[in-house]
């Protein structure tokens, strides 16, 4: 395992990433609480953000605490304008943005997978189609040895023993991401329960509060499978299944093959999901993950400078920044992606006047 890649154990509250340097930007009479920079969101996105700020500070002596709370609770923060930026695997549905106090903008930073992760004897790796991965969250497959999966199977021992399911119990853009994909496969699921950060699952289930808290049930609970990012799954050592895709083909999750789910056009809002892609070897859970601030970024009593020094600091995350997605076990943003992302961040104003005057 890659030594860059951090301990998952450390998820739980916030961190603060990025120290004074001094090759930083900036002239020595600048306010230093202008390059104080705080954000809020995605614990999906954590690992990789965590390396970029840390990174990025570096560089130009930006301090950016990131606190990992899950997708609903940056929104939340973001709305209340206590933070810089908010951080979310979903994109703010129309609901979201009317009630905004202020326009707000959002940009893709990366491409994770997500990954359905379980605790049986010898945890063998499992093929799932879509039937059984509906059928068990809706509770119609309840144990292990049931029928469906034994015959996507037929080398596994598979137990005699009930299924324990497990779902994020916080608003979650992985939640976001995964009910996505369920509806798109289960017109049950659709009507029944539907998408979003929080839905009202099915009796019998259990929760658990972020990626590292479904993560840390399912290695605690025999018999438990949940979803959860890629990157948690690898650094805890955890099996994941094999996806049947929607041309038919068992996909084992991969950069490459999440990165094939954004192939396709990219709209100029970047508010798209890339879930169930048709695409022949494309992994069938993959999402961007946003970050989304204010268009107009006077307010409050912000500073030009701390402006700046925000849009800085983005727009290095989607060019420079790229090169720390695949160590982390993200895909790099497509061309595509990165060109939305441009035009976003150069509509950003500081008192109606673009703040990345030559980025």
């Amino acid at each position: 395992m890659k030594t860059e890649k951090l301990k998952i154990v450390t998820l739980l509250g916030a961190v603060s990433i990025g120290f004074a340097s001094c090759t930083g930007g900036g002239s020595g009479n600048a306010n230093p609480e202008d390059k104080q920079l705080l954000g809020a969101g995605s614990t999906f996105a954590y690992p990789l953000y965590s390396k970029m700020f840390s990174e990025y500070g570096k560089l130009d002596s930006v301090q950016t605490n990131y606190q990992s709370i899950g997708s609903g609770g940056g929104i939340k923060q973001l709305m209340s304008k206590t933070v810089d930026f908010g951080a979310s695997d979903a994109y703010l549905n129309d609901d979201q943005i009317s009630k905004a106090p202020a326009p707000v903008v959002e940009f893709p930073t990366a491409i994770g997978a997500v990954v359905i992760s379980y605790n049986i004897p010898g945890n063998p790796e499992l093929k799932m189609t879509p039937e059984i991965i509906s059928g068990i969250y809706l509770r119609t497959i309840t144990k292990w040895n049931d029928d469906k999966i034994k015959a996507e199977n037929p080398d596994a021992q598979l137990p005699d023993q009930d299924i324990t399911v497990v779902h994020r119990s916080d608003g979650s853009g992985t939640t976001f991401i995964w009910t996505d994909y369920l509806s798109k496969i289960n017109t049950d699921w659709q009507s029944k329960v539907g998408k979003g950060t929080s839905v009202n699952w099915p009796d019998g289930e259990i929760g658990g509060k972020g990626n590292e808290g479904v993560a840390g049930v399912i290695k605690q609970t025999p018999g438990a499978i949940g979803y959860i990012e890629l990157a948690y799954a690898i650094e805890n050592n955890m099996p994941y299944a094999l996806l049947k895709n929607a041309a038919g083909n068992y996909i084992k999750p991969s950069l490459e093959s999440a990165s094939l789910c954004a192939n396709g056009d990219i709209p100029a809002d970047t508010r798209i999901t890339i879930t169930n892609s048709s695409v022949d070897q494309a992994y069938p859970i993959a999402s961007f993950t946003w970050i989304i601030l204010y268009k107009e970024q006077k307010y409050g009593d912000r500073s030009k400078e701390k402006a700046a020094n925000l849009l800085k600091e983005l727009w290095w995350m989607v060019h420079d920044g790229q090169q720390y997605t695949k160590p982390l076990t993200y895909a790099p943003l497509p061309p595509k992606a990165v060109a939305a992302d441009e035009a976003i961040l150069k509509s950003v104003t500081y008192d109606g006047q673009p703040v990345l005057q030559n980025p």
